[in-house]
């Protein structure tokens, strides 16, 4: 097996080739790393990594937050 990855411009295309691929019955899979951050975010981040490198946040056990979401 060989993967050929595609980089899609708009959804017309994607649309185009998803439906080409279709039709030849591929098989295939989708996969999105457009991961877009609003300056607001990219600044909460930027906060909260020197809040944590000052020691300005807490933690808790591991165990203790997976307590919390047993039954989840």
């Amino acid at each position: 097996m060989e993967t050929l990855k595609i980089d899609i411009q708009n959804d017309q295309e994607k649309k185009v080739l998803l439906a080409f691929l279709d039709s030849l019955s591929y098989r295939y899979r989708t996969e999105s790393d457009d991961y877009v951050l609003t300056d607001e975010q990219v600044q909460e981040m930027v906060n909260r990594k020197a809040d944590f490198l000052a020691g300005k946040t807490t933690s808790r056990p591991w165990s203790e937050i997976k307590k919390k979401y047993e039954g989840v």
